[in-house]
């Protein structure tokens, strides 16, 4: 617990008005998408970086736990207090766009922004912000950096850390650091921006973000694919991909996903399907769309696609689209529990990984309905069960634990987008050796020795 004398320390930091330990404030910041529970001491809110330095130079003297948070959008429990310490917010105050250089095509932000201002924004001006994970309407950009976050545009314009030049961070002992510069080409010194990126608030805590931009297409296009079996869309995905054309997306629903969109939005859904693929192009030439999408028939069409449909217009678009956004909640028809991973393996292997997680299923007696980012070999698999049944949930755990196996064996990873945080710490041993793991713990020591920056996380500890 922590004492009132470090309380009133916060409080002369930040102001009383900046810092609470009432048990509605503690209850709001103890969750986040895991739906796990670990109530903080406190709730502290820096007005500046200067503020983040003073604090955790009081944190690490004292051995008090440190855990930064975005909005609590993540699915792996990241941002979780589960050791305990204040929770550091950025949302009230270190929430402003502070530049937006059209000349050099970067944007400068504080963490607290959240994605889909930042896309605004620099849309108005006519620039571009790719990374669009699925929470962009309240995800924030720190913790985007911090989990490495993707999305769907990823398949042409890659995730999050493809678009960080540069980061101004504090480390545990208050020492203020930038990493980077808003140069294209930089190759001085260790790419300490690089290590940030994906470190979950364990290395240090990022106080601003300078970002890449691009210029906006002019226009996208969307189409839809239907396939007999998932297989044959799995095959049509990596040969699409290989075929020359790059696609901004290329998403996936499989028989079981289609059937839970179907039955709880009632949007007349092809239920018989094998798997749908939602796909878009842009560019600046009507010509130039066309013919992606051609080509892209085309492939789909050799491999087993029975149906191939164009959006006309935004409103066909948008439901074309409607059906993947909507993937995740409509799965509650198949158990009140449900184990989301995001695991990612080479585009290739996307055919026969879908296999064994269905082999998986049967095994078990499970459903395990799939859906994602095929374009880059994410898929997002759901074991799902009744929470409620606790043999069902230790069903749903050794299921995972194969799903993870079967996605390493193919030379997979753990996480294509959500992180590890506590969810899957406990698999990081199946991904990595003990001398690499034992390489990470000493990236974390050398940035945290007291281990007061959000401990327990990425099975560091």
């Amino acid at each position: 617990m922590i004492d009132n004398k470090h309380l009133k320390y916060f409080a002369s930091v930040v102001g009383d008005i900046n810092i609470y330990t009432d048990k509605a404030h503690l209850i709001a910041y103890s969750y986040d998408a895991t739906r796990e529970h670990f109530e903080p001491d406190a709730v502290v809110f820096p007005r500046e970086e200067e503020d983040i330095s003073k604090i955790l130079k009081y944190c690490n003297e004292h051995q008090i736990i440190v855990v930064p948070r975005g909005a609590g959008s993540g699915f792996t429990g990241g941002a979780l207090p589960s050791s305990g310490g204040i929770i550091l917010g950025f949302e009230k105050h270190m929430n402003k766009i502070l530049e937006i250089d059209m000349k050099n095509m970067v944007a400068v932000v504080q963490p607290g922004v959240i994605n889909m201002d930042l896309q605004r924004a620099v849309e108005a001006v006519g620039l571009f912000y790719p990374p669009d994970p699925a929470s962009q309407e309240y995800s924030t950009l720190g913790g985007n950096v911090s989990e490495n976050a993707g999305g769907m545009r990823a398949a042409k314009y890659g995730i999050t850390k493809d678009y960080v030049m540069a980061t101004r961070a504090v480390l545990p002992n208050g020492d203020i650091i930038r990493a980077g510069k808003r140069t294209i080409k930089d190759v001085a010194g260790y790419n300490i921006s690089g290590i940030l990126i994906a470190s979950e608030g364990t290395l240090a805590i990022l106080s601003e973000i300078t970002l890449k931009l691009i210029p906006k297409p002019k226009m996208t296009k969307t189409a839809m694919g239907i396939f007999a079996s998932v297989h044959e869309a799995m095959e049509a995905v990596y040969k699409t991909m290989a075929s020359g054309i790059t696609p901004v997306a290329m998403e996936f629903l499989d028989n079981l996903t289609i059937r839970a969109v179907e039955q709880t939005f009632h949007k007349g859904l092809p239920v018989d399907a094998g798997a749908l693929l939602v796909t878009d192009v842009d560019g600046n030439l009507e010509e130039d769309l066309d013919f992606q999408l051609a080509q892209i028939e085309k492939v789909f069409r050799e491999n087993g696609c029975t149906e191939f449909k164009i959006a006309k217009n935004d409103a066909e678009a948008k439901d074309i689209w409607f059906a993947r956004r909507n993937a995740s909640p409509s799965l509650s028809v198949y158990g009140s529990k449900k184990l989301n991973e995001d695991v990612t393996v080479p585009r290739s292997a996307l055919p026969e990984l879908l296999e064994r997680f269905y082999a998986i299923a049967d095994k078990y007696k499970i459903k395990i309905p799939c859906f994602g980012h095929t374009g880059d070999g994410n898929v997002h698999t759901n074991v799902m069960v009744d929470g409620k049944d606790p043999e069902q949930v230790k069903i749903a755990y050794k299921a995972i634990e194969e799903v993870f196996q079967a996605t390493i064996d193919m030379g997979g990873t753990l996480s294509g987008e959500h992180g590890i945080g506590l969810a899957k710490a406990p698999y990081m041993h199946m991904a990595f050796s003990d001398e690499e793991m034992n390489l990470f713990k000493s990236i974390k020591k050398a940035f945290d020795p007291n281990n007061i920056l959000n401990p327990a996380k990425m099975g560091l500890n």
